[in-house]
């Protein structure tokens, strides 16, 4: 649909205008005025929704048009295209709230239509292509060939030395693989243009790699007994990453970013498969813990996770900033959610977990990935 056609609204407007005309003064009825108001309302909604796409265009062209010419670009380049992304979203939901007839057609990326226009799928096409440039590697990155394979290995070996039987640390892997789409999208050792703090293949900070090794340093001896050439690996990517920055080699980072913050709550996969058998819920689960740790932790303890209730202000905030309850009045206006809500409300990571589980199955199959 695009830039969406005032027509109808005005056209609805000017007929309760004139017959709000044919009446004498002092006798127009609530239902009229209620109606003049509503069409009013619905006009400035679209308006609202038309300055936020024209916007985010603009934002879009400017970003663009700065890479090519080789301008530097603005500190955390990233956080104004992010922000024009929202408001294009939120004001459409509230448009489509006011007018669920503008509801449009399925788009690509599995977004709820009430939330996007499938018409503005090249903006987000662009939008990605541009991300993909501002948070490029560095040049002395290190690489692996196998960056999937990687992940689950190296999710599968931390929970199997935590105790868990074979397959719960194969779902453990899984689970891994699923945050590392959900941080980077599956792209390795990349930056961050929203951030000057998160970065590398699971988007950690230098405390947390460095707590994260600490953490390694530990299990390895356990590991060597039952995987002796997942250490073999290990050291040798030790010795290549050297005292560089371990969040830029493909698997220190991973291996550092589990060990920092997931590798403790392997233990309640069990727990977490029985409450939640569907494979991309128990993945949200995890991805939580990288939004709100301790709310998350204190979930899982409770014994009733899905109906665990979040009402601090604070914690709802940072859901809205990782895209959570984040689009169109009605869910900004929420003050608490169970986590079942929540973990409902977390559609946009849907097509990356989607796509962690199908290279999952590739990896399971035998594919080198």
């Amino acid at each position: 649909m695009g830039p969406l056609s005032r027509r109808h609204i005005v056209a609805s407007a000017a007929a309760a205008s004139a017959s709000l005309a044919l009446r004498a003064p002092g006798v127009i009825s609530r239902a009229q005025a209620a109606l003049a108001a509503r069409t009013q309302s619905q006009s400035d909604l679209l308006d609202a929704y038309n300055n936020a796409l024209s916007h985010f265009r603009a934002i879009l062209s400017e970003r663009r048009a700065q890479i090519r010419s080789n301008q530097p670009l603005p500190n955390l380049p990233g956080q104004g295209l992010y922000l024009a992304r929202n408001a294009m979203m939120s004001t459409y939901k509230d448009l489509t709230d006011a007018l669920p007839a503008r509801i449009g057609r399925p788009n690509k990326l599995a977004i709820p239509a009430a939330y996007f226009d499938a018409d503005n799928e090249p903006l987000l096409d662009e939008y990605t292509s541009l991300f993909s440039v501002m948070q490029a590697p560095p040049a002395n990155a290190q690489k692996s060939e196998t960056p999937f394979k990687d992940v689950v290995d190296l999710g599968t070996a931390i929970a199997h030395a935590k105790g868990l039987d074979a397959a719960n640390a194969e779902r453990a892997g899984l689970i891994s693989l699923g945050l590392f789409f959900a941080e980077t999208n599956g792209n390795q050792n990349i930056g961050n243009a929203r951030s000057n703090t998160y970065k590398g293949s699971l988007q950690t900070g230098v405390s947390e790699d460095q707590n994260g090794r600490r953490k390694w340093t530990s299990l390895k001896k356990t590991i060597a007994a039952f995987d002796p050439a997942l250490i073999a690996r290990d050291e040798k990517e030790e010795a290549r990453v050297g005292n560089a920055d371990h969040r830029f080699n493909h698997w220190t980072a991973v291996r550092d970013g589990l060990m920092n913050a997931h590798a403790e709550l392997f233990l309640q996969i069990p727990a977490i498969v029985k409450a939640l058998p569907d494979a991309i819920d128990q993945m949200k689960v995890f991805e939580l813990i990288q939004i709100i740790p301790s709310p998350t932790k204190s979930a899982l303890h409770s014994g009733n996770l899905v109906n665990a209730r979040i009402s601090d202000p604070t914690i709802m905030r940072f859901l809205r900033n990782n895209s959570v309850f984040t689009y169109g009045q009605a869910d900004r206006a929420k003050t608490s959610a169970t986590f079942r809500e929540i973990l409902d409300a977390m559609w946009l990571f849907n097509d990356k977990f989607e796509r962690a589980l199908a290279k999952f199955k590739e990896i399971k199959a035998g594919q080198k990935i």
